[in-house]
């Protein structure tokens, strides 16, 4: 009794946070959406780290626009599919690529000047935090308890007996 106690507690937790972290991401994306003069540019453009090639590299006036669309498109999409609790695992593998990006983008490396950032980090930032935890919502998916998972999951599992 205790342990499934404990798993039902350990599922609310989870579910709770998935909303939280689903929250945030929707927020973002919609809040650039509906900003005409938002853009990746100053964040890709300051760049720091192994990887700042690659950031910079996204600056090019050809591509920023798509870079902005995809980011925009991305932090809605991994919103909606946590907050809904559906293809929850696929929105929190892509929240996992783009936070790995933000990381990369601004690593928290001691030998590095912070800029473009907010806080003063050593290796670990809110980034790297935000994606571990999406690691654990993509290992322990729970829309099949709280979401439109669960709604799937009870059309799927209730099956029509023929009548005598």
């Amino acid at each position: 009794m205790t342990v499934t106690l404990q798993k039902e507690s350990l599922t609310k937790s989870l579910v709770f946070l998935r909303i939280l972290i689903g929250w945030h991401f929707l927020y973002e994306g919609v809040i650039k959406l509906f900003n005409p003069d938002w853009t990746a540019f100053g964040y890709l453009a300051t760049a720091q780290g192994p990887l700042d090639w690659l950031f910079i590299s996204m600056t090019n006036e050809a591509i920023i626009g798509w870079v902005d669309t995809l980011n925009m498109i991305t932090l809605i999409f991994v919103g909606i599919t946590l907050i809904l609790g559906i293809y929850e695992k696929l929105g929190a593998f892509a929240g996992m690529v783009l936070l790995g990006m933000y990381y990369f983008a601004h690593p928290p490396f001691p030998w590095l000047e912070q800029l473009n950032i907010e806080g003063s980090y050593w290796f670990v930032n809110k980034n790297l935090i935000e994606l571990a935890a999406l690691w654990v919502l993509y290992q322990y998916p729970t829309g099949f308890y709280f979401g439109l998972g669960y709604l799937k999951g009870q059309r799927t599992n209730t099956a029509k007996t023929p009548q005598l």
